[in-house]
């Protein structure tokens, strides 16, 4: 089973900046960017590259999976 992606995930954002702003629904965490200023859901059981890339492009950054 994979591991998926949310531990880098994590790692990537907080080094950004970002920051946790609470806790969503079910395994969801809401993020805030300070170089979007927008908050995003972030799932902690992506798998999925393509998902974990729109996460940085919600973030405002480049893809990184």
């Amino acid at each position: 089973m994979s591991r998926g992606f949310y531990a880098q995930i994590a790692q990537v954002l907080l080094q950004a900046g970002c920051v946790v702003r609470r806790q969503g629904k079910g395994d969801h965490e809401i993020w805030f960017s300070p170089i979007t200023r927008k908050t995003f859901p972030v799932d902690k059981g992506t798998k999925s590259r393509h998902l974990a890339n729109a996460v940085m492009k919600q973030a405002g950054l480049r893809k990184t999976f």
